[in-house]
């Protein structure tokens, strides 16, 4: 079975919809990285100068390939990921090798 790894740097605020839209569209589950902190094309400056970098939460998502399509568009729909520069990035590798999945191929193969 092949998989894809996702990950989504998502706001705080729409990792709930998120989640909620992956599931949704055919991933049975998330890894979550709570607190991460990145910087975008711009600076993002606030008074006094200071650099504003804000709370984003990373979501780790092994999909089947199959369904990889379907939860990545979820995804960049619910988090608005087209919406503005702002809103977080979403992305997709390619999975060579995976372990520790016996029991989940076994659900997925039965869902179909």
């Amino acid at each position: 079975m092949n998989f894809k790894l996702i990950m989504a740097m998502i706001d705080d605020q729409k990792v709930e919809a998120v989640m909620e839209a992956a599931r949704a569209a055919g991933a049975s589950g998330a890894t979550i990285i709570p607190q991460a902190r990145g910087q975008g094309l711009h600076r993002h400056l606030t008074f006094f100068g200071l650099e504003y970098l804000g709370a984003r939460n990373i979501l780790l998502y092994l999909v089947e390939a199959s369904r990889s399509a379907a939860v990545m568009d979820a995804i960049t729909e619910a988090g608005e990921l087209d919406e503005s520069k702002h809103t977080g990035v979403a992305l997709e590798l390619d999975v060579s090798r995976a372990t520790g999945l016996g029991d989940h191929i076994k659900a997925l193969q039965e869902q179909g």
